[in-house]
């Protein structure tokens, strides 16, 4: 009985050892992976679980080296803290915290590229149960921007091979970058023979990556406005990430099979004068090409542009521009026709100066050789009077003397005209132009200034004469219209009249002027005159041009005393009885001698004797 007990004791004893164990078991949970960038901290977390207490856990840190061994760097227990020595990570590493919330942390200062390694976390309890876990710790380095540098020299589309395009370069990544190529935002893909892009690795002695990509391909004219990029990637802590390089233009070299010339300036129609600028291009690009621009009459240049200036008719034809290879001598021609629109001088029929007789029509005609249509407009003394080539002139007379000219203009390009002139003149007898005045009072010896406008053709010859006999030939002017001013100075002595005479081979006119003079004394200051509205006259009155107002009243006067003298002497010989009782018909008329001698002259019609009787009734004898 009492050996049963035993056994039943001895075996819950076990029962509840093994339990214990169970119980005593260390679970621990570690991330598969902590990622930093080189040169800064990376934390590694080990979390775990156990039935000990705070002091019945045992922590050690390992990591495994490149040759697959297990090297301690830490260890911790309740009573003490050691970092291994002679390890890459001693002086750089710590750990925090005590395990009794169930967590340690590792912590690497500056990291290396050569702790890229797996550390493990190994927690062992006072019993027999133990855990464990591990991290890998990755190490990052961001590249430089990448670069890209492309071929300085065009790329033939002749060349048998693949042509170097350009190389794209990033340096010191970690890991290693990757470069792609593209064109025209699309990835390029290695092909036989076309494309080939060669990688070429370098790695520092610090373990960064440079790698630098090479492109060649075979060329093809349309690649001549392709944009080539390159794309690097790389990894990161964040994830994988891109950028580009700038884009770079390719040279392509390829022969033309066309070519076009035209011209620039002026846009449209062309005419003589204008300056003509011409372009030629042609579809390929080669420096061995030369280009040049010709004309059917022989005339050449050696360039893609030409300017001729001050254009005539004479530069219309066909341009020819030809560019040739002169690698193979193949040559490539376009051509274009100009053609410079002319207008000639004006051919006005009759030439210049034409005579017609008066009354009779005239008929001229303004004509100019165009390449276009034309519009004719004649004018007179700037007035227009006739459209069309022809000019109609009836019924002529000496207005319709003068200059006409004729404007031909082209109604498509403004400032195109040519003009022509004709001078007519009208055959016909002098016409003397109605002076203002011809009547004049002027002082003795003063200088009266006479004018006489005469018209006609041929052109009169004016002769001026005065009644006393005197001739005079002044100088003549003739103005635009045609018409012959002549003006004469002459002296006053006396009353007398003056003549302007005008003749030429068809007839005369003539036009008198009558000139009174008049004694200085006579002269009476000119009374002022206040302006004022007066009606126009119906019918003008004769106009007397006088030397002053004040001369009017001076002979008003002088009447009034001639008409009280001879009322005096009229009763004077009353009184003597010498009027009436006397036969036959009586005349008396007066005659002015002086101005204080006044006498009165009577005859009669049975004697022939005068008796003139002065103003104190003496008897004088008559002169004769």
């Amino acid at each position: 009985m009492a050996a049963r007990d035993t056994s039943f004791l001895l075996i819950g004893l076990l029962v509840l050892f093994h339990t214990w164990g169970a119980w005593a078991n260390v679970e621990v949970n570690m991330e598969d992976r902590v990622e930093v960038y080189r040169g800064e901290k990376a934390r590694i977390t080990c979390m775990f679980t156990s039935s000990d207490g705070v002091g019945g856990n045992m922590i050690q840190w390992f990591y495994v080296t490149r040759t697959g061994e297990k090297q301690k760097i830490y260890y911790q227990d309740s009573t003490m803290k050691v970092v291994d020595k002679g390890t890459p990570f001693t002086d750089r590493i710590s750990v925090n915290g005590t395990g009794a919330d169930g967590v340690i942390v590792l912590t690497i200062s500056n990291v290396q590229l050569d702790d890229e390694l797996e550390f493990i976390c190994v927690i062992k309890a006072l019993t027999d149960g133990t855990g464990e876990g591990r991290t890998k710790l990755k190490v990052f380095e961001t590249p430089g921007s990448p670069t890209i540098e492309g071929v300085q020299t065009g790329i033939s589309v002749q060349e048998e091979n693949p042509s170097k395009i350009g190389t794209c370069e990033v340096k010191n990544g970690y890991p290693k970058p990757n470069i792609t190529w593209y064109r025209n935002k699309t990835p390029i893909r290695a092909a036989q023979d076309v494309v080939k892009v060669v990688p070429t690795i370098t790695t520092k002695s610090s373990g960064l990556y440079s790698v630098r990509s090479e492109l060649s391909m075979k060329v093809k004219k349309e690649d001549k406005d392709d944009v080539f990029y390159c794309e690097v990637t790389y990894f990161s802590p964040e994830g994988l990430r891109m950028t580009e390089t700038s884009p770079i233009n390719i040279t392509v070299f390829y022969p033309s099979t066309a070519v076009s010339v035209w011209v620039e300036s002026p846009k449209g129609e062309i005419k003589e004068g204008d300056s003509i600028e011409l372009h030629c291009h042609d579809d390929g690009n080669k420096p061995s090409s030369l280009i040049s621009i010709s004309h059917e009459d022989g005339d050449s240049w050696d360039n893609k542009m030409v300017v001729l200036g001050n254009v005539s008719r004479l530069n219309s034809g066909v341009y020819t521009c030809t560019s040739t290879d002169t690698d193979a001598w193949d040559t490539v021609s376009g051509n274009t026709t100009v053609f410079v629109n002319y207008l000639d001088p004006a051919v006005v029929i009759p030439k210049d100066d034409v005579e017609v007789s008066q009354g009779e029509e005239l008929t001229a005609t303004c004509n100019a050789l165009s390449s276009l249509q034309t519009h004719t407009v004649w004018f007179k003394d700037g007035v227009k009077v006739s459209m069309g080539h022809s000019l109609d002139l009836k019924d002529a007379t000496f207005d319709t003397a003068g200059m006409y000219k004729c404007v031909v203009t082209v109604p498509e390009f403004e400032g195109m005209e040519t003009s022509g002139t004709l001078n007519v003149n009208v055959n016909g007898p002098p016409q003397i132009i109605a002076p203002e005045f011809t009547e004049f009072e002027k002082s003795f010896e003063a200088m009266v200034n006479l004018s006489c406008d005469v018209r006609g053709y041929p052109a009169p010859t004016v002769i001026w004469s005065t009644s006393d006999g005197k001739t005079f030939l002044p100088e003549s002017k003739t103005d635009t219209d045609g018409v012959v001013q002549s003006v004469v100075s002459i002296k006053v002595t006396s009353d007398f009249t003056a003549f302007c005479n005008a003749s030429n081979d068809f007839g005369t006119d003539a036009v008198s002027f009558n000139i009174t003079a008049i004694e200085p004394e006579q002269a009476i200051p000119e009374p002022a005159i206040t302006e004022q509205a007066i009606p126009e006259p119906a019918i003008p009155p004769k106009r007397i041009k006088k030397e002053g107002s004040g001369v009017i009243i001076a002979v008003i006067i002088i009447c009034i005393l001639l008409l009280a003298i001879l009322g005096s002497v009229l009763y004077f010989l009353y009184k003597k009885g010498k009027i009436c009782g006397r036969s036959g018909k009586q005349d008396l008329t007066k005659e002015v001698s002086s101005k204080d001698n006044i006498v009165v002259e009577m005859k009669s019609d049975n004697t022939e004797e005068a008796v003139l009787l002065g103003v104190n009734g003496e008897k004088q004898l008559q002169n004769n």
